[in-house]
């Protein structure tokens, strides 16, 4: 690594050291002048500043008629959210539309004052789109930001838009549209990745493969019952997301700062017109609680942790020592040195990234640990955990479906691994129960076979009913029905088990759900 120069201008300049004259040098790095601990701390609050300052035309908020002075840059610098609040600007738009209309319902503003309104928030929303918008700082937040270019734009009439709204209650109704928005982008990626589940568990109906407990063989199981076992936790991950969508579902508009308003509004056409079941039936409830965004989230965290294992199975499966499948190269990559290797990194980062999206959770869950009722501007932080949360979970989902595409199981292989465990060893102890042998002496006795079956180095199938009935009399030539792999997959019966029959039926009724059948 070449040697840099940090100047004394800006930090970010930094240049090789090969090129400059020799002066005096501190370690690997070259500085134009001697830093101290404090020159340092000057340099670093320089270039912070530099990087941050706020526009230079500033306006009036329009909040301010109470105050006497305009916030400094510092407070102003600390505390907009247009960073990264500006993402809700679609929802706060339809928001102001349904608002508008409501008004305009109640009396509260002229039919002319509305059609200003709606037509100056699609000239807004066509500006964002064409990226012709201009966010500023000092309009705060995405609120802000459209309803003062909204003045600017129509002028008297805008101002008629905040009647009997507080941005508490606004940024309450926007955030929940988001998120109901987006559960569906997520339970929609979900769907899509069951369907490549199923998908891979019908071409590969026939194959067993060893089941594992503690990471240890256990029982021989299809892999097409092991498949859908991702696909069932999936389907629960969809349902907690649908059942937090509807419990989110309630509309906060109107609730203003926290205690209503004197004025005949209708919260009840303001939901309708946004598609919320109902208005929340509580003010102070409507603009303090973020148990609606928690819930999100936590689901999105179990989401999150079911990708997390599938990616871990796959990329234990995937290294020499298993061998089970091979991804292929379209997603997998090599090693910067390491000429051989072939890495299934997006498993790997499914897995990684899972905890992010754990700890998207728990800030939040931080966040709202001790705030009294009702809304506090602590709340402004909610937003940027919760859309990392969601853009990490659509990646991790969209990858993975990815990568359930693209890979091919090691038949040979799988096969080959077969033997190597007593996977059929519980399968016996069944048979002697259905000769009558209590289950506690039938382990006992099985234990006893797979010990001897150790001393010969071979497996229980191949020991002879002289060498079982040594270990116990109750065996019989029907034992052998009931050994080996394929013979334990064959024995499966109860429901929900990995018996071929019980197995087809799962998967016929998944690709009937999933209506794989007809796409």
């Amino acid at each position: 690594m070449e040697s840099m120069i940090i100047s004394s201008s800006s930090l970010s300049s930094i240049t090789p050291i090969s090129s400059l004259p020799t002066s005096r040098c501190f370690s690997k790095f070259h500085f134009t002048q001697p830093i101290t601990r404090n020159s340092m701390s000057r340099r670093l609050l320089v270039s912070c500043n530099a990087a941050q300052s706020p526009e230079k035309l500033k306006e009036t908020k329009l909040w301010g008629g109470r105050f006497e002075e305009s916030v400094t840059d510092v407070v102003e610098r600390f505390t907009e959210s247009i960073s990264f609040d500006k993402q809700l600007y679609k929802q706060d738009i339809q928001g102001s539309r349904a608002h508008a209309s409501m008004l305009a319902k109640q009396g509260l503003m002229t039919e002319s004052d509305k059609d200003s309104i709606l037509q100056g928030l699609i000239q807004i929303e066509k500006q964002i789109e064409d990226g012709e918008f201009v966010w500023r700082t000092d309009r705060e937040d995405v609120h802000m930001n459209i309803e003062a270019t909204l003045t600017d734009l129509i002028g008297e009439p805008a101002k008629k838009l905040h009647t009997a709204r507080s941005r508490n209650d606004q940024v309450c109704t926007d955030f929940r549209l988001w998120c109901r928005d987006a559960i569906d982008a997520i339970c929609y990626r979900i769907n899509l990745l069951q369907v490549e589940l199923v998908k891979l568990a019908a071409a590969n109906s026939d194959i067993i493969v060893p089941g594992y407990t503690h990471l240890q063989r256990a029982q021989p199981v299809l892999l097409p019952h092991l498949l859908l076992s991702y696909v069932e936790q999936l389907d629960r991950d969809y349902g907690r997301l649908k059942d937090c969508r509807s419990r989110l579902n309630y509309c906060p508009l109107g609730a203003c700062a926290l205690a209503g308003t004197g004025l005949p509004i209708d919260r009840f056409m303001t939901a309708e017109l946004l598609g919320f079941a109902a208005p929340m039936s509580n003010s102070i409830d409507a603009v303090s609680d973020r148990d609606f965004v928690l819930e999100f989230l936590s689901a999105n965290s179990i989401l999150a942790i079911h990708l997390s294992r599938l990616g871990e199975e796959w990329v234990l499966w995937a290294s020499e020592e298993f061998g089970f499948l091979t991804p292929s190269d379209s997603v997998s990559t090599g090693s910067s040195i390491m000429p051989q290797k072939k890495n299934p990194d997006p498993m790997e980062l499914v897995r990684g990234k899972s905890a992010r999206v754990v700890g998207d959770l728990v800030t939040l869950l931080v966040l709202c640990k001790g705030l009294p009722q009702a809304y506090n501007r602590d709340l402004q932080e909610d937003k940027e955990p919760s859309f990392d949360s969601v853009k990490t979970i659509l990646a991790m989902l969209e990858v993975t479906e990815e990568f359930t595409r693209n890979i091919t199981f090691n038949q040979e292989r799988i096969k080959k691994s077969l033997p190597a465990g007593h996977l059929d060893a519980t399968t016996l102890a069944d048979y002697l129960v259905k000769k009558g042998i209590p289950f506690r002496t039938s382990h006992d006795i099985v234990g006893r076979a797979v010990a001897f079956s150790l001393t010969k180095s071979c497996q229980l199938q191949d020991l002879t009913l002289d060498e079982l009935r040594s270990i116990d009399g109750v065996f019989d030539e029907d034992v052998y029905e009931y050994l080996g792999v394929e013979n334990s997959i064959k024995n499966f019966s109860s429901f929900g088990s990995t018996g071929a029959e019980c197995v087809a039926s799962q998967l016929r009724n998944w690709m009937l759900k999933l209506e794989i059948n007809n796409q």
